[in-house]
């Protein structure tokens, strides 16, 4: 697990700035902090911060082939590499390490673009073939890595991990796009491949970017997508047994380590089943880590002392005040872009933990994507039911108007709460899902711009991602669609994004067995009626774990990692939401509603209605902008075709 950073002239060989590199790579220091190394060649500079977990001895990058006309640098880890050396062996190539980065260098000699097909595991590399004049990115399928690039006006590429690497160049332009403003304050994050500024991308995952010098820049290309079959035909037992046994392989291959190595349990299904797998391959007592929350109503740490008190696991436990929101300004920092996920603040201190005793730590993450484990998919797949029983030229107008006309209710038991299905009800399936999943739905983001921002974006709305990979998921199965939206967009977007940064701010590895590709692809075979079956999520995930984990674990009400944002809003943080939201910060953009940001804040602290979601997310943008926009650069904001507003 490390930090990887550079510079490629997509155009010649001109001489490479090594200060600029140097304060790139330096920028990444909490992601590697073990060693730092740079190479540089005409036109070529590659940095590497490095956190040793696999041949401390030997692993050191930039890493060549034999004779030094291929370099790359890597983050990541490629689980199958020991099965891929004598592979390689036997094709005559010859290794001087024992690490999986090594396996990149040989492999691209051997199998070119096609070479991360061979690959299983988590990763994102840059490499450079001198003789072909080729440069080369890949990103893992499930997004596991990030990967940031920028092509600057003079044809020099920067890429890194982070997006704090591209701006320690200097000379990439921090134009924000209004695109990823709208996603942003639809979503909580910006979707890839877009990023908060105009002239940088992230690499989509299972996508890679091959670049010959002197050559036009191609688009990236994708080398691997999921596919929803859905027609593997097998029982509920043999399908327990054969999710058992993939899951023993995934869980396998991330114990491999020369570093102390643990989990997390939070006393879901997901990282319970994680932690059962481990403790039944290792002879070793499992090392585990959990947070507790003093407020009863978020914490879960009863039911992760269950688990390891079954399996003895050393265990260690830490209380988070449920008033611990001094992070606000340090988070804003840490993800260079706006991200409105506020149970990051429970994942950085449950990665500050795990630090102190692992420096490897398997988590649960992935599970409800991949095994259809939320809420919302249950409500998404009722709401289908009722979709199809009526036409779309008589529901649409109906539900329609019950939408706009029915009042909405936060206050209200949820059974009563018609506002939202009734507006769900008159779309189709990928435009009801966005806007069920949506922070700001389509309405309150009207109000919320300015009609200065709104002739921005020309039109654009953030529901385009979704109809984008919806064209691409090849299945019309309700359940299976919404699973492969969430892949594409909230896992990677959220979830991942949360947990690297995260870890790597304490120099923390996170290996995610429930994201084997593999296993993913395997599930993805199965009938939906195995991921979920009447009211129950996860239903075949559940069943394979019941001779290993107490029902007590399996069969509660699923609780989330969440934090207490509307009491803070109204208590301790109320004085602050008001200078953020209210403040001369968003002011100055010209981008937002003046009255609207008023009503938000108002109406939250009397009591009237609950808006800490979107309170939250106006809270980090104006912290991103203090935090990690230049105020000495002017703000441009440009419209859709890149012309400046």
């Amino acid at each position: 697990m490390c930090g990887i950073t550079g510079i490629f002239d997509t155009r010649a060989d001109r001489e490479v700035d090594a200060a600029r590199l140097h304060r790139m790579n330096e920028s990444q220091y909490h992601r590697g902090p073990d060693e730092g190394s740079l190479h540089t060649e005409p036109g070529l500079g590659m940095g590497h911060r490095r956190l040793s977990i696999i041949d401390i001895s030997t692993g050191q990058q930039p890493l060549f082939n034999e004779d030094g006309s291929v370099v790359v640098v890597f983050n990541g880890e490629i689980y199958n590499y020991q099965s891929l050396i004598p592979e390689l062996q036997a094709l005559g190539h010859v290794f001087h390490t024992k690490s999986d980065t090594e396996c990149i260098v040989h492999a691209w000699e051997a199998w070119g673009e096609d070479c991360v097909q061979r690959f299983r595991g988590m990763f994102a590399f840059a490499l450079w073939d001198r003789n072909k004049q080729t440069f080369f990115m890949a990103r893992d399928r499930m997004g596991v890595k990030p990967l940031f690039y920028s092509v600057l006006d003079d044809g020099q590429l920067l890429f890194g991990s982070e997006l704090k690497s591209l701006l320690a160049h200097g000379q990439m332009r921090r134009d924000i796009d209004p695109l990823a403003v709208e996603e942003y304050f639809a979503l909580g994050y910006v979707a890839e491949p877009r990023c908060i500024f105009k002239q940088a991308r992230k690499l989509e995952p299972g996508y890679s970017l091959c670049i010959r010098r002197g050559q036009p820049i191609p688009e990236p290309k994708q080398f691997w997508d999921v596919r929803f079959t859905l027609d593997r035909q097998i029982g509920v037992e043999e399908a327990c047994l054969e999710l058992q046994e993939r899951l023993k392989q995934s869980v396998r291959l991330r114990m491999i380590a020369e570093v102390p190595l643990g989990a997390f349990l939070s006393g879901g299904v997901d990282s319970s089943a994680v932690v059962a797998t481990m403790a039944g391959i290792s002879s070793d007592a499992v090392n585990t880590c959990s947070i507790a929350f003093d407020d009863p109503a978020f914490n879960e740490s009863e039911f992760a002392k269950l688990v390891a008190d079954r399996y003895r696991t050393e265990h260690k436990v830490e209380t988070v005040k449920s008033d611990d929101f001094d992070l606000l300004d340090t988070l804003a920092r840490l993800y260079d872009e706006p991200y409105a996920d506020s149970s990051a603040i429970p994942t950085y201190r449950v990665c500050q933990l795990a630090r102190k005793h692992v420096t490897v730590a398997l988590s649960g993450d992935g599970g409800d994507e991949t095994f259809g484990g939320y809420r919302r998919y249950r409500m998404h797949l009722m709401e289908e039911r009722m979709r199809s029983m009526m036409p779309a030229g008589l529901r649409k107008p109906l539900f329609g108007t019950l939408g706009r006309l029915y009042p909405k209710a936060d206050w209200a038991p949820r059974v009563f709460r018609a506002k939202t299905t009734f507006e769900g009800l008159s779309r189709n399936a990928v435009e009801a899902y966005f806007h069920s999943v949506s922070i700001l739905r389509g309405p309150m983001r009207e109000q919320l711009f300015s009609p200065q921002f709104k002739a921005q974006l020309s039109g654009y709305e953030a529901q385009e991602v979704f109809d984008r990979h919806a064209a691409k998921a090849q299945t019309d199965d309700p359940l299976a669609l919404i699973q492969y939206l969430d892949t594409k967009t909230y896992l990677v977007g959220d979830i991942n994004t949360k947990v690297d940064r995260a870890s790597m701010a304490h120099s923390l590895e996170v290996r995610e067995p429930l994201m084997d590709h593999e296993l993913v692809e395997w599930v993805a075979s199965l009938p939906s009626d195995l991921k979920i079956r009447g009211q129950e999520g996860k239903y075949l995930l559940k069943k394979s774990m019941e001779p290993l984990l107490p029902d007590e674990v399996l069969y509660r009400p699923k609780m989330g990692f969440a934090v207490p944002l509307a009491r803070w809003f109204r208590g301790p943080l109320k004085q602050r939401v008001q200078d953020a939201v209210l403040g001369p910060r968003l002011a100055a953009t010209g981008w937002f509603n003046r009255e609207y940001l008023q009503h938000l804040v108002e109406a939250h602290q009397s009591g009237a209605r609950d808006y800490s979601a979107p309170l939250w997310t106006l809270l980090m943008f104006e912290a991103f902008l203090r935090q990690v926009v230049d105020e000495e650069l002017p703000l441009a904001v440009h419209s859709r075709d890149g012309v400046p507003a």
